[in-house]
């Protein structure tokens, strides 16, 4: 039987066809798959990243449905982010250069019920804890008293940041890191003070929740830079919050090794027969001037978002909208809400006056947001 032979002009349309069903079938692929939230598939080229990248990013305000219509921070972050994720506009940012930084306390979660939540835990450990409240020092409490006198009137004393940050370090001394997390996680789950149906660590933001998920579906990273100890701020936000360990920065203590003793670190080489312990000793109070220093030493870049609640912010955000190559925005929460939580109308005035004295945007938490803790949790 005699075999034809093909045209070659023929065999180029076969093959022509084939690669337009195999791109289609793939465009399709990518659609279907950015629409169902997943990644699309990897490539080294430029050009599928970029289809990538567009395809991942998601400006809807729909994400952020627990904020009011009228929010200030909706329309601003929405509008901001159709802007700097489009390639095409002279505001795009660069996916390595969105970081957004955020304080913890009042402007994550709550800050006061009736105080702070490392405050509490303190008190706790000092006062309460059957296994170390004997073993207490002076010093530790003193200071105990001084918290629980802040409590009690909901005035801050002057000079507790650096009389808290001590006592934390020496009431916890000798810990391992792991320790001290089971520790923290344990008081997080007991039920918080002034509410009903909510534990200490339930108490976070929904409406704050929402804004980190949207700024993450939009390539940007997130660091926790707050004034609570490192570790328990990591305690309190691993597993609410979805970002690394090393992107929860908070005030510092020593560490060192079990067999170390007195001797200097620069002398101690760490052995087999050792294990990582909290030192005793406080290093610094991640409030004001320092939250800008250690932005720098751990980013090592200028952040274009940030989010906070009180003056010990204020040096981060004018850090983050001063002097920036790109589009910056700061947003700060006004504790205004008498109602569904501790609010303070003095507080939440004195911030609206430093939004407005200084570029940042303010946040309401009785008029911007539909909810605060969610469903079923009400104050007592």
């Amino acid at each position: 039987m005699e075999t034809k032979k093909k045209n070659p002009a023929t065999a180029w349309k076969i093959v022509s066809a084939t690669l337009a069903v195999s791109l289609i079938a793939v465009s399709c692929t990518w659609a279907i798959t950015a629409n169902s939230g997943q990644s699309a598939p990897a490539s080294g080229t430029a050009a599928t990243q970029s289809v990538t990248e567009t395809a991942a990013s998601d400006t809807s305000a729909d994400h952020l449905n627990m904020w009011t219509e009228t929010a200030p921070l909706k329309a601003e972050l929405t509008d901001y982010m159709k802007s700097i994720t489009d390639e095409g506009s002279a505001e795009y940012i660069p996916v390595e250069d969105r970081i957004a930084v955020f304080d913890m306390d009042g402007t994550l979660c709550c800050e006061t019920d009736p105080g702070y939540f490392d405050h509490k835990l303190l008190y706790h450990r000092v006062t309460e804890d059957p296994d170390y409240k004997d073993k207490a020092s002076a010093e530790e409490k003193e200071t105990a008293a001084i918290i629980k006198e802040y409590f009690d009137t909901g005035k801050y004393p002057e000079g507790l940041d650096v009389k808290h940050g001590k006592a934390v370090a020496s009431a916890f001394k000798g810990m391992t890191p792991e320790e001290f997390d089971a520790y923290v996680k344990a008081y997080r789950d007991q039920p918080a003070q002034g509410y009903n149906g909510m534990t200490n660590g339930q108490a976070f933001y929904q409406p704050m929740l929402q804004v980190v998920s949207y700024l993450q579906k939009n390539d940007f990273t997130v660091y926790i830079i707050s004034g609570t100890d490192r570790l328990i701020t990591r305690g309190l936000v691993d597993g609410v919050i979805d970002i690394p360990l090393g992107h929860m920065i908070g005030s510092d203590e020593s560490f060192v090794a079990s067999n170390q003793g007195d001797a200097d670190g620069l002398k101690y080489t760490f052995s087999k027969d050792d294990k990582l312990i909290t030192g005793g000793d406080f290093i610094i109070k991640n409030l004001k001037m320092n939250k800008v220093s250690v932005i720098e030493r751990e980013i090592g870049k200028q952040p274009v978002l940030c989010f906070g609640n009180s003056s010990g912010d204020e040096a981060m955000a004018n850090y983050t909208i001063n002097n920036n190559k790109y589009r910056s925005g700061a947003y700060m929460l006004c504790c205004d809400d008498l109602k569904r939580e501790n609010g303070n109308t003095e507080k939440a005035d004195k911030m609206r006056a430093s939004c407005e004295k200084n570029g940042y945007t303010a946040v309401s938490m009785k008029d911007d947001w539909t909810t605060i803790y969610g469903n079923g949790v009400t104050r007592k």
